[in-house]
């Protein structure tokens, strides 16, 4: 019998998203829309240009159970494409988008029998317009919130941010961090490599600046923060981080204690693709705080949702149900 799975990294978007644009003027944006092509496909758009193909498991619930149900997943975590933030229009403008997307990801929960609960996302430009939405979106049934991993040249331990992740500690709200906006300009335009080599470096430069930044300093142990991508370059790369820290003290930032010492203090998701990276993950992060993530329903995304832990060699069955399922009903209080 196959070993069911939670999910806490899958991505949405509406069929019938807002027009934006029509709402706060043609030179805003752009936004992001869907052009369906009545097959069971379509094309997400960003602007005029065409974004990411994609399939009907995007924005339809029931679509989205039968795959869940053909990849033994109890429950999944939907949330916004990073590209949905809107984090460098005008915070009111955020505001309202994420306000209306938290409402539409909550109605495809709502038809989903319980097998998708959501996260929100928030004007995180503005802490206390975020903070507001992030209260108003728990309320409403959302079970934590995704965040970009910086706003601009604002990264993680900027005052802003770690209020707001303070406000989240408040709220008892799961935070998950995915990386968006990436660095590496026209280089990083062959081969998808803005995907493949910037978004790790993006989520590790994260994890870097709660670390050498003070934030995990300045912020309580309760605080539920989960890495996306398996923490990016960050795991592979610990014993490079660990030994400037202790040879160069302008590597140090602000941090009390060197990079090893906060690796209780954050978790990733097993989005990895390869046992050989689960086992570094396992062995550098510990069973205790790694969930399954999938990054369904896109192209990218893992196949066969959660059989890199199911078939991971090495893992104890104690271990292999953490994973699958365990640390995720803790985490996200589900």
């Amino acid at each position: 019998m196959t070993s069911p799975c939670i999910d806490i990294h899958s991505h949405f978007f509406p069929k019938n998203a807002p027009n934006f644009a029509a709402k706060f003027g043609e030179s805003s944006g752009p936004w992001v829309t869907l052009h369906d092509h009545s097959d069971g496909t379509g094309m997400m758009m960003l602007g005029d240009k065409p974004f990411r193909p994609v399939h009907s498991a995007l924005w339809d619930a029931q679509a989205r159970i039968k795959e869940l149900d053909a990849n033994h997943v109890e429950t999944q975590i939907i949330c916004a494409t990073p590209v949905m933030f809107a984090y460098d229009a005008p915070a009111e403008q955020a505001a309202y988008v994420a306000s209306a997307y938290n409402d539409l990801a909550l109605a495809m929960c709502a038809d989903s029998s319980g097998r998708l609960r959501t996260l929100a996302q928030v004007p995180l430009q503005d802490s206390a317009l975020a903070c507001r939405e992030l209260t108003r979106a728990m309320r409403a049934g959302c079970v934590g919130v995704q965040i970009g991993n910086h706003v601009g040249p604002r990264e993680m331990d900027d005052e802003g941010i770690v209020a707001f992740l303070q406000h989240c500690v408040e709220e008892n709200a799961a935070v998950l961090v995915h990386p968006w906006d990436m660095l590496g300009g026209e280089r990083l335009k062959r081969w998808m490599s803005a995907w493949t080599v910037a978004m790790p470096a993006e989520t590790q430069f994260g994890i870097m600046a709660m670390i050498l930044g003070g934030a995990f300093d300045r912020l309580p142990a309760e605080l539920r923060i989960c890495f996306a991508h398996g923490g990016g370059g960050f795991p592979y790369l610990l014993g490079r981080l660990e030994n400037a820290w202790h040879r160069r003290d302008i590597v140090r930032g602000i941090s009390l204690h060197p990079p090893s010492h906060y690796l209780n203090r954050f978790s990733v998701d097993s989005a990895v693709f390869d046992p050989r990276a689960l086992r570094l993950l396992v062995d550098t992060m510990g069973a205790d705080h790694i969930m399954v993530g999938s990054d369904a329903p896109f192209p990218l995304g893992e196949e066969h949702i959660g059989d890199l832990v199911r078939n991971q060699p090495g893992l104890t069955e104690v271990h292999r149900q953490q994973v699958l399922t365990e640390n995720a009903r803790n985490f996200f209080r589900l």
